[in-house]
């Protein structure tokens, strides 16, 4: 059983709506939100990414910059940029991406179910990435949504798409990256208590995107109920803020790799080492494979789509079964020397989102000696890897479209 539950949600104005939304803190690095902000002081980034308004060279965990963010927050609170709603409720967002739509229940989740593995986790986190968010996430003592599936169950789609058909959205508007963002305000209790109760029949939910704002809201949890002389379970600090999508409506693309050397070998050589663990089932303009284990590879100016030979992997292990496992496993480790992906400055990594061009670009220009498309997990991997317990290989899945951050906010009071 899941516990969703209504909040009292810190949101733009309506007509501010447009031009808080702003991409996520881990989408885009320092100088891109400097840009991306310029002449809008009303971007949640100036709260998600307050270095940009301090020197360029300041250290990313230096107390000032908690405080900016803190300041630029609250500067919004009161110039009434950012409104509460009086009294706890439910919203819907939905995402458009070209003929892409999916409709996710905005609520808040409990932090005790992120801990004993109700909402399950398929990624490892890193300890610095979780210290930067929950120092963040208690200093402006709010949290920004994390991206959670579950598996679909028709009550709920019906629930949605029924009060979707009737009611006007609050927002509705389309960002410079062309993804359409509208959000539905639930005020009716009846309604609010239905989807909450169809969520108790759920068994489990899923962490898609988000696993250091996850961890992080989860140890926030902690943190206050060390300092809190009277501890309660309906305190708004045991829950935290996720967009909760049907898993049959998510987008994953492909997560592809790029090899910064052959690591000694000869385009011939690299070939033969190739066609030991893998087919070479075509050569042409096709960068994209078709089918899981299934690959294209880009090499001195052509694109060669490759293939898993049965027996190179273990077909009932849900974590080495994984493509871009087979590919380290049988290639970029015992054969271009990538030991451990997390660590190596061997490769790179790019999101499907950038397209073909991008790894064609770094291979034509030298940067790179060979690039790799895989075809995108499935959600049902990913699920089959959470549910065993076990967590994907890094720089497995990319989920688009991204949430944007500042549409919705819960405040831990």
């Amino acid at each position: 059983m899941v516990t969703i539950r209504a909040f009292k949600g810190m949101r733009p104005k309506k007509e501010f709506a447009e031009k808080v939304a702003s991409f996520p803190y881990d989408v885009i690095n320092s100088d891109e939100a400097r840009e991306l902000a310029r002449g809008n002081p009303n971007s949640f980034l100036h709260v998600v990414k307050p270095e940009i308004d301090l020197p360029h060279d300041i250290d990313l965990y230096d107390d000032k910059v908690y405080a900016k963010g803190k300041e630029n927050f609250q500067k919004m609170i009161d110039s009434k940029v950012l409104i509460q709603d009086e009294r706890p409720l439910l919203y819907i967002y939905k995402q458009k991406m070209g003929d892409h739509e999916q409709y996710g229940l905005v609520a808040c989740v409990s932090a005790d179910e992120y801990n004993n593995n109700t909402i399950k986790k398929h990624e490892h986190t890193r300890k610095a990435k979780e210290d930067d968010r929950t120092r963040h996430v208690l200093t402006l003592n709010a949290n920004d949504p994390v991206f959670l599936t579950y598996r679909d169950r028709t009550s709920i789609d019906n629930i949605i798409a029924d009060y979707v058909k009737k009611n006007k959205p609050e927002y509705d508007f389309i960002k410079e990256d062309k993804i359409t963002h509208t959000m539905w305000i639930i005020r009716d209790e009846k309604i609010i208590q239905s989807l909450t109760n169809n969520f108790k029949e759920i068994d489990f939910m899923y962490v898609a995107d988000g696993h250091h704002r996850s961890a992080s809201a989860a140890r926030a949890k902690a943190e206050r109920l060390k300092t809190d002389p009277n501890p309660n379970p309906e305190k708004e600090y045991n829950y935290f803020l996720a967009v909760i999508f049907p898993a049959t409506q998510l987008m994953i693309m492909d997560y592809n790799r790029l090899l910064f050397t052959l690591n000694g070998l000869s385009k011939e050589a690299f070939l033969k080492k190739v066609e030991e663990k893998f087919e070479i089932i075509g050569k042409n303009s096709v960068s994209s494979p078709k089918n899981l284990k299934e690959f294209g590879m880009y090499l001195d100016g052509i694109w060669y789509q490759i293939k898993a030979k049965a027996g190179t992997f273990p077909a009932s292990d849900p974590v080495n079964s994984l493509d871009c496992a087979i590919l380290q496993n049988n290639l970029l480790g015992p054969v271009l020397g990538i030991d451990d992906p997390r660590t190596s400055d061997k490769i790179d990594f790019v999101g499907g989102i950038r397209g073909a061009k991008e790894l064609v670009r770094r291979v034509d220009s030298k940067e790179c000696a060979v690039a790799f498309k895989l075809h995108p997990a499935s959600i049902n991997q990913l699920m089959s890897v959470a549910d065993a317990g076990m967590v994907m290989p890094p720089k497995s899945t990319w989920f688009e479209p991204k949430l944007r951050s500042g549409l919705i906010i819960h405040l831990l009071d």
